[in-house]
């Protein structure tokens, strides 16, 4: 593992570990992402994942960096170099993938953010640690094994840290928080497309503080 590789793991390890909860954002336009962060940072939950699945996306966390600088911003589904470089421009903090290519492997060593890839298996997490890396989304989490999967790896690959993302909600959110192997959570219940299009912030913000007394309560 290079140094500059550990410092950067590190530093995204302590930012999730600092999160515990991860919302992931899909927004429609800027002003909605700037209403979604506000109403997610007044709930307790400051650090948030904004996905590229649209095109307003880096035009919205470029806003959110704009209008809350505190907020803490992951360009989410970075799927390559164009694209971890247009969110690098627009001002993120952080970079999460769905999974990683030998190709997007060399583009995340060489990323000056801090970096999570995304991994399904024992394989690619074994990649990914013959790179150096210590810290990994598990993707789909839900659907590869959960916490059974989380908890059988913790023998084998006991170096290694997870933010699970997919499947999880509010029932077993805590579940996944108290294995000493998983960092952060990531989720969409918070945000579901009905309150941000109906626009129900009140709702958004009521849902985060439950998200954060949840993540409070987990003692490991």
């Amino acid at each position: 593992m290079t140094d500059a590789i550990a410092r950067r793991q590190q530093a995204g390890l302590d930012l999730l570990r600092a999160a515990r909860i991860l919302p992931i954002v899909t927004a429609d336009d800027a002003e909605q992402a700037v209403a979604v962060a506000r109403a997610l940072q007044a709930g307790g939950l400051g650090t948030i994942e904004l996905t590229l699945r649209t095109p307003a996306a880096l035009a919205a966390i470029a806003a959110i960096k704009r209008a809350l600088p505190s907020v803490v911003v992951g360009a989410g589904t970075v799927l390559d170099a164009a694209q971890l470089g247009a969110a690098e421009a627009a001002g993120a903090d952080f970079i999460v993938t769905p999974g990683v290519s030998r190709t997007m492997l060399d583009v995340l060593a060489g990323c000056a953010l801090p970096v999570v890839p995304g991994a399904a298996t024992p394989s690619e997490l074994l990649d990914l640690r013959e790179r150096g890396f210590r810290l990994a989304k598990l993707f789909p989490a839900s659907a590869v094994g959960g916490i059974a999967l989380l908890k059988a790896l913790q023998g084998p690959l006991p170096d290694l840290m997870f933010c699970p993302t997919g499947g999880i909600g509010e029932n077993d959110a805590a579940d996944y928080l108290a294995l000493g192997n998983v960092a952060c959570v990531g989720g969409s219940w918070m945000v579901p497309r009905d309150w941000l299009q109906a626009g129900d912030w009140d709702a958004i913000r009521a849902c985060a503080e439950r998200a954060r007394a949840l993540a409070d309560g987990v003692r490991r």
